[in-house]
């Protein structure tokens, strides 16, 4: 089976990002997401998207309505899932709402649908079992900012059919990704075992008083010679989905300074200090400070 038809599911950051990305690439993607509000925050997310793709891929206007017009939106689940090869869910990474939502899916989804998740920390024999089709089930990973950033981590539980595994790989190819297909299961894959500890580093120096969010990218950047630090990826990431991993982490670790960090990531969540697309995380967007001329030297 070719995949031709993507339903994703979840309309945040990313999850705009993939159903964007997927349809600008020419396939016919449906959005999903729980409700009207959701829905039309995920239309601002994708709206968002046209500035970036016209300076990094240097496309026109013309260029990015092309995409739009393939994308359609529903907040019915069977009707995301009629017509669906492929199934991309970007929803919240925790093991209850997945569950729930994979045991929806399954009672509405055709037989030959594969089901796919972009979980960054659960594996697929966490959630296989609630999508009542195993050999059809894998993850794969999206790092933010899909369109530059342009890797796809595919990992299937023992049970993902090869073929399966397969399509998947040609169909990362297919929207412009870089596979990067595992071998075998793996907590956070190959990224995010690189990337979650250094961020949690980062917020940890922050969440304890020990330096602020831009001393601590200032002497990242400066000291490694690059052009971004933890907490400018961390505004890119936004702030509700590294607060998630941090929650979780704290829980099974049993840690106190991650139980630290989310408390003080609470607080800027609460006070709607999410990221770019509120306009202010832990720098002001759309000019952040860290892109400033003199940021490094003052």
């Amino acid at each position: 089976m070719t995949i031709k038809n993507v339903t994703v599911i979840g309309g945040g950051v990313l999850g705009s990002q993939i159903a964007y990305q997927t349809a600008f690439k020419g396939l016919k993607v449906v959005l999903y997401d729980i409700n009207d509000d959701a829905m039309k925050t995920a239309k601002k997310h994708i709206e968002q998207l046209r500035t970036a793709y016209q300076r990094d891929l240097k496309i026109t206007d013309k260029d990015f309505e092309k995409g739009l017009q393939q994308l359609s939106y529903t907040t019915d689940l069977a009707t995301a899932a009629k017509n669906a090869d492929l199934v991309i869910e970007a929803i919240p990474e925790k093991l209850d709402i997945k569950k729930t939502f994979y045991e929806s899916l399954a009672k509405v989804a055709p037989a030959k649908t594969i089901f796919a998740s972009n979980s960054s920390t659960l594996l697929p024999s966490q959630l296989k079992d609630f999508t009542g089709r195993p050999e059809l089930y894998l993850h794969i990973h999206f790092a933010n900012q899909i369109w530059s950033r342009n890797t796809a981590e595919v990992m299937g539980s023992p049970e993902t059919s090869k073929d399966v595994f397969d399509q998947v790989v040609d169909f990362a190819k297919t929207i412009g990704m870089v596979p990067i297909p595992l071998k075998k299961e793996q907590p956070r894959y190959v990224l995010n075992s690189m990337l979650i500890p250094w961020l949690n580093s980062a917020l940890v120096l922050w969440a304890k008083g020990v330096a602020e969010p831009t001393t601590i990218d200032k002497t990242w950047m400066i000291d490694l010679g690059v052009q971004v630090g933890p907490f400018a990826v961390l505004d890119a990431i936004g702030m509700k989905t590294h607060y998630n991993i941090v929650v979780s982490e704290a829980e099974a670790t049993d840690n106190d300074d991650l139980r630290l960090v989310a408390k003080k990531m609470k607080e800027r969540i609460d006070a709607n200090k999410l990221g770019p697309t509120t306009g202010e995380g832990f720098y002001h967007w759309p000019n952040p400070e860290f892109m400033a001329p003199d940021f490094l030297t003052k």
